[in-house]
C-alpha cells in the first residue's frame, strides 16, 4: 500500500507516493503523563510516511500495552491523507453499523465525530458494544481543535471493572444487560442508518442474524431490544474488562430537561435508547450515577492539538467525547474487526 506526504496548510505540495515497506518492531518512546494519556512526541524529519512506515506496528503495540496513546507532531491536515493512513494502521476497518446517532461519513470507512450536541458530554462507552463484531482499534485525527474542551477522554475498563461493588458486577456477569431502541425520525439515528435499509425484510433479516428482537409499530416505526455481555475478556491480554454502554445508553444519563421532554412526548417506553438489567428490571439512577463516577475517577484526558493522532483499544479502554466551544473537526475510523465469541463472553447469550 502507499500514502503520501499531507499537503501544509501554507503551500500546496506534489504529493510523494512511497511503498509501504515491512514496518520494525521498534519500541517507542510513549510517555504517561500525570491525569493524562500516554503521549508520545512523533519526530518525522519532514517524512511522514517513512515514520509510519517504520512504526507501524510499534504504534498498535503501544495501544495494546497502554490501552491509548496520543501521538503528537504529525500535523495531520488533510482528509484524504488520513483516510489512508487510517486504512494502513488498521487490519480492516469496520461499518458503523447499528449507531446510535448519525456521524458523517467520508470516502474509505472513515467518520466524522457523532452527531452529539456541544454542550453535552458524551459519556464513556466502548464504540459498539451491544453488537456481535465490534472494534477492537479506534483511530482518532484531530485536524481542527476546539477553542475549550471537547477532549476524548479515556478510561482504563480493567480498572473500572476492579473499582466496581462484586455484587452489582456479578449481577451482570450473571444477566448481561438488555438495550431497548425505539426508532423515530427526531431523535437518534434513522432505521436506514441503523440496518443500511430500511425496507422490513432486510431489517428483519438482520435483526435475526444478529439476534435482535424487533416489533413494528402500528405508525411504522420500529422497537427493538437485544441482550448483551457486560464483561469480556480480552481477546490478546487475557484481562477482563468493563466492556458496554449501560451507563451512557440509560435514560438516567440524559440531561433531565431531555429526558423530561422525550418522556413527555414518547412515553417512557418509547425513548429512543435504554437500558436495563439482563432480566428487564429497570437500572436505577443511582446505579447509573455510580457507573458514572467509577469511570470520571478513573478517566484520564489531554487537550486535543491540531494534527494530533489517537489510538485506543476499545476493549480494554473506554472513550468519551466532553462538551467543547468552537469548530471541532475530528475524524474517527473503527478498526480491526473482534467476533463476540472470541472474547469468552461471562453468560450465556443466545446464539453465542
Amino acid at each position: 500500500m502507499t500514502i503520501s506526504n499531507p499537503t501544509t496548510s501554507n503551500q500546496h505540495e506534489s504529493r510523494k507516493d512511497i511503498e509501504m515497506s515491512t514496518p520494525s518492531n521498534t519500541r517507542l518512546d510513549v510517555k504517561p503523563t500525570p491525569g493524562g494519556l500516554p503521549l508520545l512526541l512523533a519526530e518525522t524529519n519532514g517524512d511522514l510516511p517513512s515514520w509510519v512506515t517504520a512504526n507501524r506496528d510499534s504504534l498498535r503495540a503501544a495501544a495494546t500495552e497502554h490501552g491509548a496513546v496520543l501521538v503528537r507532531g504529525l500535523g495531520l491536515n488533510d482528509r484524504a491523507y488520513v483516510a489512508a493512513l487510517f486504512q494502513y494502521l488498521a487490519t480492516d476497518l469496520v461499518a458503523d453499523r447499528e449507531a446510535f446517532a448519525p456521524r458523517p461519513t467520508h470516502p474509505e470507512g472513515v467518520y466524522s465525530s457523532t452527531k452529539w450536541p456541544a454542550n453535552q458530554q458524551m459519556c464513556m462507552h466502548n464504540e459498539l458494544s451491544y453488537t456481535l463484531q465490534f472494534p477492537g482499534l479506534m483511530l482518532f485525527a484531530c485536524l481542527t481543535a476546539p477553542v475549550n474542551g471537547g477532549a476524548t477522554a479515556v478510561a482504563d475498563a480493567t480498572a473500572v471493572l476492579r473499582a466496581l461493588p462484586t455484587e452489582l458486577v456479578e449481577r451482570f456477569t450473571r444477566e448481561g444487560w438488555i438495550l431497548n431502541r425505539t426508532y423515530n425520525e427526531e431523535i437518534g439515528a434513522s432505521v436506514a442508518e441503523v440496518f443500511g435499509a430500511d425496507d422490513r425484510e432486510t431489517v428483519e433479516a438482520y435483526c435475526r442474524a444478529n439476534h435482535i428482537d424487533f416489533q413494528w409499530q402500528s405508525d411504522g416505526g420500529l422497537r427493538t431490544q437485544q441482550r448483551r455481555h457486560a464483561v469480556l475478556r480480552h481477546p490478546k491480554t487475557g484481562e477482563l474488562c468493563w466492556f458496554n454502554q449501560i451507563g451512557f445508553l440509560n435514560e438516567w444519563t440524559m440531561e433531565p430537561e431531555v429526558h423530561e421532554f422525550l418522556v413527555e412526548l414518547y412515553g417512557p417506553d418509547g425513548l429512543p435508547f435504554n437500558t436495563r438489567f439482563g432480566n428487564g428490571d429497570p437500572i436505577g439512577r443511582d446505579v447509573v450515577q455510580l457507573l458514572n463516577d467509577v469511570y470520571d475517577t478513573h478517566t484520564v484526558r489531554e487537550p486535543w492539538q491540531d494534527g494530533d493522532l489517537m489510538l485506543v483499544d476499545n476493549i480494554r479502554t473506554a472513550h468519551s467525547r466532553e462538551a467543547y466551544d468552537g469548530p471541532r473537526d475530528v475524524l474517527v475510523a473503527m478498526a480491526d474487526a473482534v467476533n463476540l465469541a472470541d472474547c469468552s463472553p461471562t453468560k450465556e447469550t443466545p446464539g453465542q
